[in-house]
């Protein structure tokens, strides 16, 4: 079984080889290739007010650049103009892109359309047609810490109705996971509501990537699954843990293959795909959604 960060790890290890090897600083590094990988406490971390609110700050730059992106998304741009869009603005409000560098990771933002899954590398030759299904996952690392979230475009004209209840029934799963989040409640019990919710419209979950714990890094423990399994760790949450929560939909069989270029994954019998995911924090009787785009 694979977890969501486990094709980074794998992917280009050369590079990060070479990102581990960062200037203490981290200046030039997060430039060129990201922030760098930080040393993780032991298991999984709960974080302070003070750690809660930079990363509401992380995670509303994140929501600011998915919200610009839904408004301009159109038929004729490339994923390659959504890349430098999302770049750009991520640098302009003072953050550096999470994902550029990641592990070899070439650009912002995660572009998949159609039947591609996850890890989507943009270019300036991929056009947007109308009828596209797509989606679009960014980070952003501000003062020590990663804002994470994913949404699903419907492109213009002529989108399928199977795509639109798709992507509904995508967001709909992430809502009803998010529901079942307070402390004391456990990644079991989100992991139902999601899986319930999914199959009940007939769609599979995919469980080759899950969500995971976010903070100082952009991928910490635990893995948050969206489907019920005993072989992940179910745990109890607590305040003040921070995780990004993304279910992973695909219109027909959950397998999964990555193509040659070692990152961008595609439904093995080419069915559509949808995600949505939200960076959020565990509260008393509650979360938080720390990348709402709703301000």
């Amino acid at each position: 079984m694979n977890l969501f960060a486990d094709l980074l790890a794998a992917s280009q290890k050369s590079t990060a080889a070479g990102a581990a090897a960062a200037s203490p600083n981290g200046q030039a590094q997060a430039t060129q290739l990201g922030p760098r990988i930080q040393k993780s406490r032991r298991g999984v971390e709960v974080k302070s007010a003070r750690e809660i609110d930079t990363m509401r700050q992380a995670s509303r730059i994140v929501a600011t650049v998915l919200r610009e992106i839904l408004d301009i998304a159109a038929p004729g741009m490339t994923t390659g103009d959504l890349d430098a869009h999302a770049e750009k603005r991520i640098r302009e409000m003072g953050a550096v892109p999470s994902f550029k560098g990641y592990h070899g990771f070439p650009s912002s933002i995660c572009a998949s359309i159609n039947n591609e899954v996850v890890h989507g590398i943009p270019s300036g030759k991929r056009l947007i047609k109308a009828g596209d299904l797509v989606k679009i996952d960014t980070g952003a690392y501000f003062d020590g810490y990663h804002g994470d979230s994913c949404v699903t475009l419907c492109v213009g004209d002529g989108v399928p109705e199977q795509a639109r209840t798709l992507a509904r029934v995508a967001q709909e799963s992430l809502m009803k996971g998010l529901a079942t989040i307070k402390a004391g409640s456990t990644l079991f019990e989100l992991a139902g509501a999601v899986q319930d919710h999914v199959e009940a419209h007939g769609f599979a979950v995919v469980e080759d990537y899950t969500g995971h714990g976010v903070g100082r890094n952009l991928h910490e423990e635990p893995s948050v699954f969206n489907y019920r399994t005993r072989e992940l760790p179910n745990m109890k949450l607590r305040a003040g843990m921070t995780l990004a929560v993304e279910p992973i939909l695909n219109a027909g069989s959950k397998a999964c293959r990555t193509l040659k270029d070692r990152w961008t994954v595609v439904t093995v019998d080419g069915s559509l795909s949808a995600q949505w995911e939200h960076t959020i924090a565990v509260t008393s009787d509650g979360c938080e959604i720390l990348t709402d785009r709703n301000f």
